[in-house]
């Protein structure tokens, strides 16, 4: 119970945007208080690639990138359920690296500015009441000035606060699994493959060590014609693509088991919530075949950062703080997202991905523009 430290900000979630955030605040002097109800470090279904766009800001934060010698990926490989493949330049590229070691970095970094990180803390409830939040937790009750949700694609505050995406119907848009293994494989290090299958796709790029990150998305359907089994679902879905079969079925799996997310939802979120700024993939997602998911969160975390600040140092009202940030960030990342979701139209049914990838090839400069689209400049 800490009812008698006000925070200036409390962050439910300690992901990359949490984290991110936190650095930030804490180090203009913030008293701040941040959420997880992991313990660090731990695996998340993620793809595990950064574009370049982010490595400068994350160097800002106290990273140092340069000594951990990442694979700079500069290419990508496409392919077809059919087996065609497409391959381009990146022309910014990225990273590799995963996020069990970048996050547990960026823990170490925001307790070294005095960031309160709770881990193993489950928030249940927070409510707005008199300018100040109310965070009800299963280590007690915290207050603070500011709160901001970090919390991720779908969590039980979600469900909770009852968000329009959460009571969407099934569609398809809101009903996707997420499948994530680390292997040892024989890929060039600099590329990053996307290859195809019936109503999913699967990303494999190199990390930091000897691993690589293998990381697929598909529907419900998919997982439930299988017997509900992810093995089944591999073996009867996936090895239709040579590629991924090839890949399976000639690597060493590191983790004991795959890690799992389920019902992740690409449907339009808002980016406050009762005053709450969300940020990350509470805010809004990109669909994971562009790549660009974890750099967004921590633009987001970026351009939230500068609006808390400016309300405690009383530039701006709450109600400014709330309305600039919603609009920057639609400015920023709306474009992106819409984008993403036309993309993702192209994939699923396996011949409109083959007519999709093969046409792509004919027109290079089409790809191009269209991997421009779905990215940032470095922020």
């Amino acid at each position: 119970m800490d009812e008698e430290i006000l925070y200036d900000a409390a962050i439910i979630g300690g992901g990359l945007a949490g984290l991110a955030l936190s650095i930030q605040l804490a180090k203009k002097g913030y008293k701040i208080i941040l959420f997880e109800k992991e313990q660090y470090p731990f695996h998340r279904v993620c793809g595990e690639y950064i574009r370049m766009e982010s490595w400068p800001f994350l160097e800002s934060l106290g990273l140092a990138l340069s000594s951990f010698e990442l694979p700079v990926i500069n290419k990508l490989v496409v392919t077809s359920p059919n087996g065609n493949e497409l391959t381009t330049d990146l022309d910014l590229g990225g990273f590799g690296i995963s996020r069990y070691f970048l996050d547990n970095e960026l823990k170490k970094i925001a307790v070294q500015n005095n960031v309160i990180v709770e881990e193993n803390c489950k928030v249940d409830d927070v409510v707005y009441k008199k300018e100040l939040f109310f965070i009800y937790t299963s280590k007690g009750v915290f207050n603070s000035k500011v709160c901001c949700g970090s919390f991720g694609k779908r969590s039980k505050l979600d469900i909770k606060w009852k968000r329009p995406f959460i009571s969407s119907r099934i569609s398809k848009l809101n009903n996707y699994i997420g499948v994530k293994y680390h292997i040892k494989t024989n890929l060039p290090a600099d590329t990053i493959s996307l290859h195809n299958f019936e109503h999913g796709y699967c990303g494999v790029s190199k990390v930091e060590g000897d691993k690589y990150c293998l990381c697929y998305l598909t529907n419900a359907y998919n997982l439930s014609r299988n017997n509900n089994s992810i093995a089944a679902l591999e073996k009867n879905i996936l090895y239709q693509n040579r590629h991924l079969k090839e890949l399976f079925t000639h690597s060493e799996k590191l983790l004991d088991a795959p890690v799992t997310i389920s019902q992740i939802s690409f449907s339009a979120k808002e980016q406050v919530y009762n005053h709450i700024l969300l940020t990350g993939d509470a805010a809004g997602m990109i669909t994971p075949l562009c790549g660009n998911g974890m750099s967004m969160a921590l633009h987001s975390s970026k351009i939230a950062a500068g609006y808390v600040d400016d309300f405690l140092q009383h530039k701006i009202s709450r109600k400014e703080m709330e309305d600039q940030y919603r609009i920057n960030w639609q400015k920023v990342f709306a474009g992106r997202v819409k984008e993403g979701m036309r993309i993702q139209s192209f994939f699923g049914r396996k011949w409109i991905t083959n007519l999709f990838v093969r046409t792509m090839k004919m027109l290079p400069g089409v790809t191009k523009k269209i991997i421009t689209h779905t990215h940032g400049q470095p922020f």
